[in-house]
């Protein structure tokens, strides 16, 4: 089917055909290869999918995608590792209001305390 087409733009929007600029011919996209093999076409010929876009390019433009991809996802796994260190849990918040309110009764009953014994005194 793809040996059919006589340019690219009737060969490429085919899912399972390769043009090569090199040979100008149509040929099946080889499925169990990633890259199409160099005695088949040069990368830099090779055209898949768009007529506008070679094997090279691709390659390339996925690359980089994948890895701005990897890199937003570590940089938010670190984000939020940070974010949990830096931030006390609940029970934390909550032991320290306790702590805060047994403060604050043990400075009144000291208050309360020091106010009787001064009033046996006089």
């Amino acid at each position: 089917a793809c040996a059919a087409n006589k340019n690219c733009d009737t060969c490429v929007p085919h899912a399972k055909c390769l043009w090569c600029f090199a040979t100008n011919n149509c040929t099946e996209y080889p499925v169990s290869w990633l890259l199409p093999p160099a005695t088949l076409c040069p990368l830099s010929q090779a055209r898949w999918g768009v007529c506008w876009m070679n094997f090279e390019a691709l390659i390339i433009a996925m690359a980089v995608l994948g890895g701005a991809i990897l890199i937003g996802i570590v940089v938010c796994c670190c984000c939020c590792c940070c974010c949990r260190k830096s931030r006390p849990s609940r029970e934390e918040e909550r032991s320290a209001k306790r702590r805060e309110e047994i403060k604050q009764r043990l400075e009144q009953v000291g208050n309360v305390s020091s106010r009787s014994e001064r009033c046996l005194l006089q």
